[in-house]
């Protein structure tokens, strides 16, 4: 129980923190309007620190992304038992973060249409050249090299190691993550995602969801390759 609940206070301050700065960025009449990459880079990287520092200090591990619950279970480092807890807290944590947002900036969210910001994009995942296959292979790269620092670090709940999680999001970030917006996790993608499709919010536009499948299996897919190689070579 204190797994799910961890995860899911964990991710609901993740995401809260960086889909508001995301709306703060695209929303007309926010003084954020307009904000640069490196604005949201920082801003996804300090709201997974403060996601991570809340989810262990009400019991969890920090995961706060399928991509780390699925691979560590794979190999082994998590036991399968908490799996399903883990996700539902994550998923639902990520689905009420985005909620939130939705609410405190409902004003703005009337006053911007679809083509002046008012997309999917301010809660999930988009890419910015549509290209499938790239893609795909631009989320399994940053989330192999995320998932497999991440591993290197040890327990990363402990002292100021969230602090340094943050800043490596922040990096994959302004890395390699200016082709798709770097999910690195299909909670954080799907549960806004579905949130922007399902809540009635002004103005919004589709939840294109033809693309959602490269947020959930592309950092899927290279955090079981990353967890996988951290076993073989440590």
């Amino acid at each position: 129980m204190n797994g799910f609940i961890g995860e899911l206070f964990g991710t609901y301050v993740l995401i809260v923190l960086g889909t508001g700065a995301c709306a703060g960025a695209n929303l007309k009449q926010t003084y954020a309007k307009g904000s640069n990459w490196t604005f949201i880079s920082v801003a996804w990287g300090m709201a997974v620190t403060m996601g991570v520092y809340v989810a262990s200090s009400l019991g969890s591990l920090g995961h706060l992304n399928p991509a780390v619950t699925i691979p560590y279970a794979i190999f082994g480092l998590f036991p399968w038992n908490q799996v399903v807890p883990y996700l539902l807290g994550q998923f639902l944590g990520a689905f009420l973060g985005a909620a939130t947002i939705m609410m405190i900036f409902y004003p703005h969210f009337r006053t911007t249409t679809v083509d002046n910001g008012n997309t999917v994009g301010i809660f999930a995942t988009r890419p910015a050249i549509y290209s499938p296959v790239s893609n795909y292979l631009s989320e399994v790269v940053a989330t192999f090299v995320f998932v497999f620092a991440l591993l290197n670090l040890g327990d990363f709940t402990q002292g100021l190691k969230p602090l340094v999680v943050g800043l490596l999001i922040m990096v994959v970030g302004l890395g390699v993550g200016t082709t798709t917006g770097f999910a690195l996790n299909p909670a954080r993608d799907w549960g806004p995602r579905f949130a922007y499709s399902v809540i009635p919010v002004p103005n919004r536009g589709s939840g294109e969801w033809y693309y959602s499948w490269v947020p959930m299996f592309g950092p899927l897919t290279g955090s079981i390759i990353a967890a996988g190689l951290q076993v073989m070579v440590k």
